[in-house]
């Protein structure tokens, strides 16, 4: 989105899977756990325009009424930022930050995420350590992803999307019984999760700033 992310391989390779898959062209159990405050990261050199330039396939992709505005404002601040990528790339985000977090992998998760982000995250997969649990989660699919809100202020682009999506969650004991959910039935799942980047910065890449419930 923006241009935002990808599909996993190695830590190595993650910020160049983020670049590409997010949106730049040639852009359960437990809660996830809510960053205290919020922050951003991306992008080449925005390139001066004399007109404001058309969103690519602005008011055609799933969005909310009061996003369209901020998304013209971020296109014409740097004019390769493509929606439809975008979107696309937060999907793989959202699937490769929840089997990140279910797995207890820190290091993929500040590749991710912003510091408050990743923060937030390792201090619940430090609970469940102490805890002895460990969380055996699916998500089985992603029924919508739409773009509730697109801001940019200053530098700063960000852009929130809202995820229905269907998980298989269950809760297990270090003696490996399920203690909570249940491995035949997919709940319904309603996330919004924002995505912030800093246009002209050197990293190309969006990353997680915030994550909350619908």
């Amino acid at each position: 989105m923006l241009y935002v992310i990808l599909l996993a391989m190695v830590a190595g390779f993650l910020a160049l899977r983020l670049y590409s898959v997010l949106g730049k062209r040639t852009g359960h159990e437990q809660a996830l756990p809510k960053p205290a405050e919020e922050r951003a990261n991306v992008a080449a050199l925005p390139r001066a325009v004399d007109t404001q330039p058309e969103p690519r396939d602005v008011g055609s992709r799933p969005m909310e009424a009061g996003a369209e505005q901020g998304l013209r404002q971020i296109v014409q601040a740097e004019p390769a930022f493509d929606v439809a990528r975008f979107l696309e790339g937060a999907k793989a985000a959202y699937r490769m930050t929840l089997e990140a977090f279910w797995r207890g992998d820190e290091a993929e998760l500040r590749e991710l995420a912003t510091d408050d982000v990743a923060s937030a995250f390792a201090a619940s997969i430090e609970a469940r350590r102490v805890s002895g649990e460990r969380l055996d989660n699916r998500l089985v699919t992603i029924e919508r992803a739409t773009i509730a809100d697109a801001r940019l202020t200053g530098r700063e682009a960000r852009i929130t999307v809202r995820f229905d999506a269907d998980i298989a969650a269950v809760t297990r004991d270090a003696e490996d019984r399920v203690i909570a959910g249940s491995t035949d039935d997919a709940v319904e799942t309603h996330d919004v999760w924002t995505f912030a980047r800093t246009l002209g910065a050197p990293d190309p890449n969006w990353k997680l700033a915030d994550t909350d419930e619908a």
